[in-house]
């Protein structure tokens, strides 16, 4: 038995965490969290500790090239030299008929450094194109823009360490308790030690991070920049700027000044919906604190204001000279695991690499000198962002388009337009690990990629830390590496367009990549001329800037109140408050707002395949203020219509008092292989923020009424490799009003349908592709002239599987209750024909479960609240928060809850 241990880093979010792999025998069998990694000091999330279960199963990987021989014709295997080698034909003959930017590539903050470098050179050195975005357009643009132009430079000028130092911490636009838990919980541990510490949360929704802020402004979603200007007008007002810091380090503050006198706290709390008094604490608690930290993520970046609403925000720290010390900074949270990576490589459409630009002709002759290719190759004209890129696609001036670790076609704004533009591309190329994704149907090349634990590299956290990335175990199938399949492909277009050029892609491994991108970096504000696997190895993870002959990285930038800019000064910017692009009306009067679920990951790709990450929100839901909710005559469970002027889909509802009136809020995960439609992508709109070129994801005006469905299906199976069902049964769902596939318990495949009459003919296919046929152990009872069908099959004395489907309540109960005992895995007990029996007092409650490690659930911790104590009681008794303590915040927020209550 060969068991060995390998260290790597956490494939999830920006927070980098370190992760120790179990492997054995070629497989993963385990992780831990990495004690060494200065990231997390051994701490995981829910999410990466079940990486191993992600990983257990081959079943719905990409595991062998496939491809088209026509256009509407089912994709045949393949081997990589023929997909390869048609790759390149098709791209070389494209950029020979209509030039270099009728092709584009479009890449992933999931990528590794190494491979994100390799494409940037293959697109902007070999192609001549830089038509090359990514995914990170969508999240970390508007933080790019807002430091480049306040800083000078892009990176975070803030490192970990402040979390403990920070005396008030601002969170803007983030749900950090979900969105990066290991940090939270380094927060909270910090905050228990300075008692005097405050925290201020901006968010549209009482999230488990605003309910323990010291002060939460549940702002109207979008108008953070007059929230910031009002605060920085009654710190100017108040004496509570910093005089000496702005005048020796910064320019610009005369404008800024006059533009925020109009904005009084009064005037600012009229349009974000606070009081002005809350307005004028939080200015205090910033402007007085000798350390004030600013946390911000996606709330803030995906709007069409939001390099804006991060430059007001930054006003705020440069005019308390709170930038450059212990504690304190404008700190943007990466989403991604390598999002700054992909930013030091210049792998976006509006950069060159090692933070250069575009425009520059220097710029552009020091990089092609460094490729070794003729500097007239490297466009002097900036690439399409991601929404332009896509809407080039659409209009038929880019033919062809490559996708790597990323899914545009469940990600983009506005999903039909979208799927529009996949559909009439002349050549889509998609890399992926995995094989059913909402874009890879549109593939016309499918080329399996080498996922988490399976590849070489690097990646780079939201602190500017460069860490490792080990293979644990091989790829499966025929599968290989992002940067190989990268090299591969940038050597034979190399050779079709540029003879003799094939060899700048001969790479002995990935460490020789890295060379070569921190040798660009040499002299830059992102140094990296000390950095390399050999120091990684011996000193581990290491932060940029460190230039060669130093010991060490510099943690926290701007400390000497020197910034990257032609003189040497911040700059502070004047940019008025804008209302959301998307206006509400009478005919579209909600106001919705997408963010993050605590244990799911982008598109579910890796954790819909773990069940226990279904637990905390098993199913898809619309969340709605009740009271609105009984305005319109609506109850939890009911299924409603979303939809926008450009598109609609249906979910469940769920009343939720963390909401303000007149908004909705639905998570942005559930894709077309869990759900009928593409999600709540379908309603959100393709404006972009004229700076950054980000989208507004977060904010779209919608309609709300109930769908008329009464036909409904349940069907509910046991089974040892999930994902292999679920890529059965993904293809039939969205041929449904609505359909929505999720994992339960701890083996259990759940699905729910609805229709506006009978389809018996769906649900026979259904069954066909779970293979739910009637045996020995199966009873049947069917009635077609009512769309009625229940089967129930039975394990020796426990329930197998069932299917419940038809248009009666009764029937929807005892569904209910069926479920309920098939995941408990209790005996059965008395007849087999009593399952179907009406069931006797509605249906079965479903025990939500709030500790994911322990599977502790929502009523064992309410019985053990209503005996006395808090979270420490929760934790001894029970074990919830004592693993990941992912969801500690939301201990804490029960136990106050329910003494408020009592």
């Amino acid at each position: 038995m060969d068991k060995t241990e390998t260290r790597t880093t956490c494939c999830y979010c920006g927070v980098g965490c370190g992760v120790l792999i179990s492997s054995e025998n070629g497989r993963i069998v385990g992780v831990r969290g990495d004690p060494d990694h200065p990231a997390n000091y051994g701490r995981l999330c829910g999410k990466g500790l079940s990486l191993a279960a992600s990983a257990a199963s081959d079943s719905g990987r990409a595991l062998h090239p496939e491809m088209r021989m026509a256009r509407d014709v089912p994709r045949l295997r393949v081997g990589w030299d023929q997909a390869l080698d048609a790759a390149a034909d098709r791209f070389a003959d494209i950029i020979r008929r209509h030039g270099p930017d009728a092709v584009a590539f479009y890449a992933s903050g999931q990528l590794l450094t190494e491979d994100y470098y390799l494409f940037n050179k293959l697109a902007k050195g070999v192609a001549g194109t830089n038509n090359i975005d990514t995914n990170s357009r969508l999240c970390m643009s508007s933080a790019v823009t807002a430091y480049k132009m306040a800083f000078g430079a892009d990176g975070p000028p803030a490192c970990y360490e402040d979390l403990e130092s920070a005396g008030c911490v601002l969170f803007a636009g983030s749900n950090m308790a979900y969105a990066h838990p290991v940090l939270f919980r380094r927060l909270e541990d910090a905050r228990r030690d300075w008692s005097d510490a405050r925290w201020i949360v901006v968010d549209p929704r009482r999230t488990d991070t605003a309910a323990m802020a010291d002060l939460h402004l549940q702002i109207q979603p979008g108008t953070d920049v007059a929230l910031f200007h009002g605060m920085l007008h009654h710190l100017i007002w108040e004496g509570l700027t910093d005089a000496g810091y702005i005048a020796a380090h910064t320019e610009g503050f005369d404008a800024l000044k006059r533009m925020v006198r109009d904005y009084t706290p009064k005037m600012a709390a009229e349009i974000c919906g606070v009081r002005a008094e809350d307005i004028a604490t939080a200015a205090e608690w910033f402007g007085r604190s000798p350390a004030s930290l600013s946390l911000y993520c996606m709330g803030l970046n995906q709007s069409s204001q939001g390099t804006a609403k991060n430059l007001a925000l930054i006003n705020l720290h440069l005019a308390t000279g709170q930038i450059g010390r212990p504690g304190s900074g404008p700190f943007s949270l990466t989403g991604q695991p390598n999002a700054m990576g992909g930013r030091e490589v210049g792998g976006m459409a509006t950069m060159l690499a090692a933070h250069r630009d575009i425009a520059n002709p220097d710029h552009r002759r020091e990089v092609a000198a460094h490729w070794g290719v003729p500097e007239a190759r490297l466009s002097s004209r900036p690439g399409l962002p991601a929404v332009a890129m896509f809407e080039a696609l659409a209009r038929g001036e880019i033919k062809a388009v490559w996708i790597v670790c990323t899914n545009p076609a469940h990600s983009l704004p506005d999903l039909a337009l979208a799927r529009q533009a996949l559909s009439r591309a002349e050549l889509v190329v998609v890399q992926d690990a995995f094989a059913a994704t909402d874009t890879t149907a549109f593939a016309d090349i499918l080329l399996p990629a080498a996922s988490w634990g399976e590849k070489e590299g690097t990646v780079t956290n939201s602190e500017r830390r460069v860490s490792r990335v080990r293979a644990a175990v091989p790829p499966p199938g025929e599968a290989r590496p992002d940067g190989w399949i990268a090299a591969e492909f940038g050597r034979r277009l190399a050779a079709r367009l540029h003879p003799g050029e094939a060899d700048h892609f001969a790479y002995a491994d990935a460490g020789q990549v890295f060379d070569e991108h921190r040798a660009l970096t040499v002299g830059r504000d992102l140094d990296m001329g000390g950095l390399d696997y050999r120091l990684l190895e011996e000193k581990g993870p290491q932060q940029w800037p460190l230039p060669a002959g130093q010991a060490e990285g510099q943690a926290r930038r701007y400390v000497d109140g020197v910034f990257a800019t032609d003189n040497g000064k911040a700059r502070f910017h004047a940019i008025d408050y804008q209302p959301p692009v998307d206006k509400i009306s009478a005919h579209y009067p909600f106001r919705l707002i997408t963010g993050r679920l605590r244990d799911q990951w982008h598109g579910m790709s890796r954790t819909g395949r773990v069940p226990g990450l279904f637990s905390h929100s098993p199913e898809p839901e619309l969340c709605m203020h009740p009271e609105d909710a009984e305005r319109r005559n609506l109850c939890d469970g009911d299924l409603v219509r979303v939809a926008s002027k450009r598109g609609q889909w249906v979910l469940p509802l769920k009343t939720d008092g963390d909401l303000m009136r007149g908004c909705v809020f639905a998570a942005m995960h559930w894709s077309r292989q869990f759900l009928s439609s593409g999600g709540c992508n379908e309603a959100t709109i393709p404006a972009v923020d004229g700076l950054s070129f980000q989208p507004e994801l977060k904010h779209a005006a919608v309609r709300v009424e109930k769908a008329e469905l009464p036909w409904r299906a349940l069907a509910a199976l046991r089974h040892p490799d999930l994902p292999a069902l679920q890529a059965r049964l993904a293809p039939l769902l969205g041929d449904m009003d609505y359909a929505a596939m999720a994992l339960a318990g701890r083996d259990t495949l759940l699905l729910r349908a609805a229709g506006a009459s009978p389809r018996l003919d769906w649900l026979m296919r259904v069954l066909d592709a779970l293979a739910l046929f009637p045996g020995p152990d199966v009873l049947e009872y069917r009635d077609d002239g009512r769309g009625a069908l229940k089967r129930v099959a039975w394990d020796g004395d426990r329930l197998a599987w069932l299917v419940f489907a038809g248009g009666a309540q009764d029937d929807r109960d005892a569904g209910e209750r069926l479920l309920q005992s098939l995941l408990d895995g209790e005996p059965w007990r008395g007849p087999r024909l009593a399952a179907f029996s009406p069931a006797a007092a509605g249906a079965a409650r479903r025990d939500r479960i709030v500790c994911q490690c322990k599977q502790v659930g929502e009523a064992a911790i309410l019985a053990r609240l209503a005996q006395g104590g808090g979270v420490a009681e929760l934790q001894a008794e029970l074990g919830c928060g004592m693993v990941c303590g992912t969801c500690a915040p939301e201990l804490a927020r029960m136990a106050s809850g329910y003494r408020q209550h009592a």
